[in-house]
């Protein structure tokens, strides 16, 4: 009979312990003296054995089930629960033992052992000494990002700006350490980075008198730092040049031409950087184009000659620190790039090396390529490397380097949001399903090949990492907004065939008269998107040529060349974004405008959305839609259902477009004309209009304008000529005044 709280609290001590069972192998130990223990006993690996839950009544009867349940879900899953708390105690003991101070300690006692200057180490005594009274006592594996952030906000609001960022780097320093030393697993300061105010650089003022030049020229003779900034201090009162110019001075001795430059730092990523303009001219006359060589190779070596310059060499100890953690890296690293130089044909590298810290280095990483099912020990002391190995490993570290990313945007923008709901879309998957959510933010993935990225806050309650390719291939968005993402698809067209067979019917060659000629149930409007299609391609490619009659000369392998033209499309163009709402979600359900959410409210097939995340979000502003919609006569609930006006989207949109057109017109002093379908739009192109509802074109003549919806190829022809048909929510647009000017439907 399973215990009760009465039986327990009745049961008596005898001369003897003995058993009271509760169930599942439960039960209280009674002790002459009184005492009531709670019992399980189990077998594991065919051995019995006994796991102690507590004392009662400072653990209760419900208490110690829910403590045998779990016993019994570990023992179903192959552990020893016994084990398993024996472990956990030690990790807990491990981590009180692992405060940020006394990791910080060690790593500071190994500065002392590795010899920096007693200056440097006074100024990281006395920032970890303030970081310590809110850090020092708490496990460094279980420090947020906001307590880190507490403490460095007490040293901003004395106004010691330069200190907390200081500061800040410090404790990163600590946290990497912690990580190199097994104590860590990421560093939080890291997360922190512009968090800070950036402190205002003061510029002292200059010396003019001689008795401050005096001073400045002793202090620079008693200098006692790295031999190569004692040169630099000398030189520079000889040559009254900034720092900055001295360092580019040595790329103008390499280049041999005088250098104009300009350099400005930018924080619009996750990483801070600088860029640097350079114009010069050659022995010529003409501009200098410097050699890829030296762009890849050259200026490295003088960035690398410039950072000793400032930090002194890397001593040998912090270049086997880093090799050292580059053994468990899931990603691909120095060592790899050795394995894979030393390799033979058949893939097999040796173990062993003559140098023993190296022969470690590759037994270490050796050993984690083979765990990572990358490498395959065939004995001997020999790997067999896995095909494609390395490029493995490069993707492994761009995924972890998108995950720290995703994290780091998500924290900025105050989103909670689990490891299990990011994802990464991948445009080149078998059908892959469109994403609809807010843009989180946007950053560059690849400033050298000038990828862009997207975070999206997904309706599916899901968080989507987005390569978007090169950066003009999506315009701007704002954080907010809403919007739809779907793959392009890398496949010929059916106007690409349209053209070839055009083509071939009249001797290679394609016009909209041989078009028309070829199908006379084809308008000109159609045509004209087939010669879009052709400029795209010769913009891009080069593989068409047009003549001079506009004619266009196409060869038999036209089809192959399209091909070809949106492999190399999809590559800088990999998605295609299609804004829903440029104004964010908490202005959705109050607005007097046709929104995203009426058009999902009467939609057939609405997108389903997800009770979490961003979806949950949804939900809860279409409810409240719903209800302004009621309010405002444009719904009315019947039967528990909700019946929506006919025409309530199109209402909403005008009352939205003659409130702002009629704002416009006296901004414009301009009469406005709204366009009917069917009707002629013509005029100077001025700009474009961002409404709820959606966005438009002004065009403008003499005395009136009109606003039409708006096409993103517009934005390339303000104070333009354009022309169009009106055809309710879209216009077939025609840019320019002459016939041979491409139609944009």
């Amino acid at each position: 009979m399973p215990l009760t709280a009465i039986s327990i609290k009745n049961a008596k001590p005898r001369a003897k312990p003995y058993k009271i069972a509760d169930a599942a192998a439960l039960y209280l130990l009674v002790k002459p003296n009184g005492a009531k223990l709670w019992r399980m006993n189990y077998v594991y690996l065919t051995k019995h054995k006994t796991l102690a839950f507590g004392v009662w009544p400072e653990v209760s009867l419900a208490q110690a089930r829910v403590k045998r349940d779990e016993a019994r879900n570990l023992i179903a899953a192959g552990l020893d629960p016994a084990e398993e708390a024996r472990l956990a105690r030690l990790r807990a003991i491990e981590q009180s033992e692992n405060t940020f101070k006394a990791v910080a300690e060690e790593w500071f006692t190994k500065n002392e052992r590795e010899g920096k200057a007693s200056v440097t180490l006074r100024k990281i005594r006395w920032l970890l000494d303030k970081a310590y009274p809110t850090l020092g006592h708490r496990p460094i594996a279980k420090i947020g990002a906001q307590e880190v952030l507490l403490v460095l906000r007490k040293v901003e609001a004395k106004g010691h700006y330069e200190s907390a960022r200081r500061m800040r780097s410090v404790i990163s320093r600590v946290f990497r350490y912690g990580i190199a030393t097994a104590r860590a697993e990421r560093d939080i300061a890291a997360d922190l980075r512009g968090a800070l105010i950036t402190p205002q650089v003061k510029h002292l003022a200059a010396i003019t008198t001689a008795e401050e030049a005096g001073t400045l020229l002793r202090a620079i003779e008693g200098y006692s730092g790295h031999a190569t900034t004692q040169f630099a201090l000398r030189l520079s009162p000889h040559l009254f040049v900034r720092p900055g110019e001295l360092r580019m001075a040595q790329m103008e001795e390499d280049l041999g031409t005088k250098l104009d430059w300009v350099a400005v730092d930018h924080f619009n990523t996750g990483h801070p950087h600088s860029h640097i303009m350079l114009r010069g001219v050659d022995d010529r006359g003409e501009n200098l184009v410097i050699a890829r060589e030296y762009i890849a190779h050259g200026m490295r070596e003088r960035a690398m000659e410039i950072a000793t310059l400032d930090l002194g060499p890397r001593t040998d100890l912090e270049i086997e620190e880093r090799l050292r953690h580059d053994i468990g890296e899931e990603r691909l690293t120095a060592i790899d790039r050795r394995l894979n130089r030393q390799m033979n044909e058949q893939r097999i590298v040796s173990a062993s090396d003559r140098d023993p810290f190296q022969q470690s280095l590759r037994a270490g990483r050796l050993q984690k390529l083979g765990k990572l099912g990358l490498a395959a020990d065939v004995g001997g002391g020999h790997w067999q490397l896995a095909d494609g190995f390395d490029e493995t490993l490069r993707r492994m570290g761009e995924r972890g380097d998108i995950t720290r990313t995703m994290q780091r945007e998500l924290t900025a923008a105050k989103l909670d949001r689990s490891a299990s709901d990011q994802a990464i879309f991948d445009p080149t998957a078998k059908d892959p399903r469109p994403i609809i959510g807010r843009v989180v933010t946007r950053g560059l993935a690849d400033e050298l090949h000038d990828r862009h990225f997207l975070i999206i806050d997904g309706v599916d309650g899901r968080t989507h990492y987005v390569g978007i390719g090169k950066g003009d291939a999506v315009e701007p968005l704002a954080e907010g907004s809403i919007v739809q993402i779907e793959a392009r698809a890398a496949k010929v067209r059916k106007s690409d065939r349209t053209i070839a067979e055009v083509a071939a019917a009249n001797g290679g060659r394609y016009s909209v008269d041989a078009h028309l000629k070829h199908d006379p149930s084809a308008s000109e409007e159609f045509a004209q998107t087939h010669v879009r299609r052709l400029e795209a391609m010769r913009r891009m490619m080069g593989s068409v040529e047009r003549e001079a009659d506009g004619s266009w000369q196409i060869d038999e392998n036209h089809l192959d060349k399209a091909a070809a033209y949106e492999a190399r499309r999809m590559r800088d163009r990999p998605v295609a974004v299609d804004m829903l709402s440029p104004v964010p979600l908490r202005d959705l359900p109050q607005a007097d405008a046709a929104t995203w959410l009426d058009r999902e409210l009467i939609a057939d097939k609405p997108v389903p959305v997800r009770d979490a995340g961003f979806g949950r979000e949804v939900k809860a502003a279409a409810t409240a839609r719903t209800q302004w919609l009621v309010e405002q006569g444009l719904a009315e609930e019947r039967d528990d259902q909700v019946i929506y006006r006919k025409g309530m989207v199109e209402t909403l949109r005008r009352r939205e477009l003659m409130r702002v057109a009629s704002k416009l017109s006296d901004e414009l002093e301009l009469r406005f004309v709204e366009a009917k379908a069917g009707e002629r739009i013509e005029g100077t192109f001025h700009k474009r209009v961002d409404m709820t509802s959606g966005r438009y074109a002004l065009v403008a003549k003499s005395k009136e304008f009109t606003l039409a919806p708006w096409k993103s190829v517009l934005g390339r022809h303000v104070g333009k000529t354009v022309s169009g048909i009106a055809r309710g929510d879209r216009t077939s647009w025609k840019l320019g005044r002459g016939r041979s000017e491409p139609t944009i439907s």
